[in-house]
């Protein structure tokens, strides 16, 4: 809890704490998901696109949703950042816009992308153990307990980035610019 707190305080500030359960419940959810798909036999789900991208909607509902809460149409500034020419203001909306748009689509891919090549190589790997223990001996378990032990550390990971990312968003809706 704390270090999610940490998170939240250093990226958004003090306007950030009412948001804290919200990231703390969306960095446990990835956290355990992603552990959970570790286990011999079970399923991994975010390593599903739709999953990934449920979550990533709902980050983006809610930071649109707070940013229109808190500055009203004032929030579409965000579109256009200060001291940006005239002439070049439509093309600037319209990158912004983009960018903005794509944030749930990154956000999901980014997640469902690393859970999948990394689960997907250990259960490979795992499953020529037998093989590999019949040429090379002992060499195969310590390189599953490597292995292992990475993917624990890519699902930790994983989580803490799309909690550092849904700060970040939530920044931009709390505090602008």
């Amino acid at each position: 809890y704390r270090v999610v707190s940490d998170i939240v305080g250093s990226n958004i500030g003090d306007a950030g704490r009412p948001f804290i359960p919200f990231i703390f419940s969306l960095f446990l959810f990835i956290l355990i998901c992603n552990l959970l798909g570790l286990l011999p036999y079970s399923f991994t789900v975010t390593s599903h696109i739709t999953i990934t991208f449920a979550l990533a909607i709902l980050v983006f509902a809610i930071v649109t949703f707070v940013g229109f809460w808190k500055h009203g149409l004032h929030f579409l500034s965000l579109f256009l950042p200060r001291g940006t020419p005239s002439w070049l203001a439509p093309l600037i909306i319209l990158i912004e816009l983009f960018a903005y748009l794509a944030r749930p689509v990154s956000l999901s891919l980014r997640l469902a992308a690393n859970m999948i090549a990394g689960h997907v190589l250990l259960k490979v790997l795992v499953g020529f153990v037998v093989v590999m223990a019949v040429f090379l001996k002992p060499l195969p378990i310590p390189l599953i307990v490597v292995l292992i032990g990475f993917e624990i550390f890519v699902a930790i990971l994983q989580a803490y980035i799309f909690t550092i990312l849904s700060c970040v968003y939530l920044n931009d809706a709390v505090n602008l610019h």
